[in-house]
This record gives C-alpha cells, sequence and structure tokens, in this order.
C-alpha cells in the first residue's frame, strides 16, 4: 500500500515551487490532489504532469487573500473526490524591506498572502477535517525562528505562522478533533523565489554547513511525512529541513 494511498490533498500555490513538488510527490504515494493557485495554466501543467504518471488531481482557483475562494476550493475537491483530509499552506511571496523602510502597502501585502491565506486556509482545514481528522501543514520558514534585517515582513508572517500552528494544534486537541497541525521550516531552497543568478545562489549555499542549497523535493519529503499517518503523534511541532543552518 502507498503512503498516501487515503488520503486527498488540498495544496495551495502548488503550481510552481514547493507546492508543486509536494503535490507531485503526494500522487506518487497515492493521493488525490486539489491543486491550488492564482496561474491557471501552471497549475495545468502540474495537474497534467500527476494525470500523465497514472496519478489523479485536478485544478482549483485561489486566491489564497479571498476566503470566498477557500471555500470554494474545498466545494471542488469535496465534489470531486468526496472529502478532504490534508491541507498544505505553502502559497506565499517574499517582498523585500526593513523595518524602517518598508512601506505600509509593501507590509500588507506580504501579509494578506503569506499570513491570512494561512489563516483561512487553516479556517477552513478545520470546517472540512473536524468530523474525520487529517493534517494541517503550514509552511513556515527559517526566518520564522530567526530574523532577516531586510525581509521585516516576511519574518513577521513567518514567525505568526509558527505560532498559529501551535494554537490550531492545541485548538484541535482539545476541542477533541482528530486534526494534526505542523509547520515546516526550510532552508534557502532553489524555487523561483530565490532565483537563478549563479553568484546568489553560491553565497546563499555558503550559509548552510551542509554545502549546498535544498531542492522542492527535500521539503516535498517531509511534507509528505505530516501528511501521512506516520506522524500520527506530531502536531503542533516546528519541521527545521535547512541543511543546518539553524545550528549555528
Amino acid at each position: 500500500m502507498k503512503r498516501l494511498e487515503t488520503k486527498v490533498a488540498l495544496i495551495s500555490g502548488a503550481s510552481s515551487g514547493i507546492g508543486a513538488a509536494s503535490a507531485i510527490r503526494f500522487a506518487q504515494e497515492g493521493a488525490k490532489i486539489v491543486i491550488c493557485d492564482i496561474d491557471e495554466a501552471k497549475a495545468t501543467s502540474v495537474v497534467q504532469e500527476i494525470q500523465t504518471a497514472g496519478g489523479e488531481a485536478i485544478f482549483a482557483r485561489l486566491d489564497v487573500r479571498d476566503e470566498s475562494q477557500w471555500i470554494s476550493a474545498f466545494q471542488v475537491g469535496v465534489s470531486k473526490f468526496g472529502y478532504v483530509n490534508v491541507v498544505m499552506n505553502s502559497a506565499g511571496i517574499a517582498v523585500p524591506g526593513n523595518v524602517e523602510t518598508m512601506s505600509f502597502d509593501d507590509w500588507n501585502k506580504e501579509l494578506s498572502v503569506n499570513l491570512n491565506g494561512s489563516f483561512f486556509g487553516v479556517k477552513h482545514a478545520f470546517k472540512n477535517l473536524k468530523e474525520k481528522g487529517g493534517s494541517i501543514i503550514n509552511l513556515s520558514s527559517i526566518e520564522g525562528i530567526v530574523g532577516h534585517p531586510e525581509y521585516a515582513a516576511y519574518c513577521a508572517g513567518k514567525g505568526a505562522i509558527r505560532n498559529l500552528t501551535k494554537s490550531a494544534a492545541l485548538h484541535a486537541g482539545r476541542s477533541g478533533y482528530r486534526i494534526r497541525v505542523n509547520s515546516i521550516h526550510p532552508g534557502y531552497i532553489m524555487t523561483p523565489m530565490v532565483g537563478n543568478d549563479p553568484v546568489e545562489l553560491e553565497r546563499l549555499a555558503k550559509l548552510h554547513p551542509i554545502g549546498f542549497l535544498g531542492e522542492a523535493v527535500d521539503i516535498a519529503n517531509m511534507a509528505l511525512f505530516l501528511a501521512s499517518d506516520e506522524s500520527r503523534f506530531a502536531t503542533g511541532a516546528e519541521f527545521v529541513v535547512d541543511g543546518g543552518f539553524l545550528a549555528q
């Protein structure tokens, strides 16, 4: 039996990067996938890749800032597959700016996607998972644990996701819901957000004691563990996958 054979996973930000890698990895292990994003063309490409490999996936448009679209995305998944029991909040942006110079508009732009989007994802995951249980996976960052001087809003949002995860996990447990809520904290990963400038990639790699940058599949494999029943005793926890960055 495959590790996620009984799972239906709804993944935000699933058209590229860690979201797409997680969708593909989950499908390889038997999960049915609801690919959610605002970029329909890229998301459809991920759907087709999964289907070509023999998996099951559908697309649901989702702007994570819009609560009504969260409701619709879950309706699409439940209508097609009967239920959703894994939710991964991986949509995110990184708007540069330090606390002294950052505009309030940029601050709000960042938090509306990363933090508000995760809040809506957790809120509506509870509505859909609390009857039968399941797993919620929130994508935070090493910069949800330590700071970066030039990404004030990004650090604030990712730090808030870290503790939103813990609050939601406690609420689930004390309410008797069989819902687990955990966060993943990647180091620098080779995704579109990090870019492809070779000089910058070399500089970033040197920040990690392991000596190289992670790939999206490295985070997808951790998400796979958290989506599976193998992690049944893990909730309210933060899982760091960072090549040793935070060990320094």
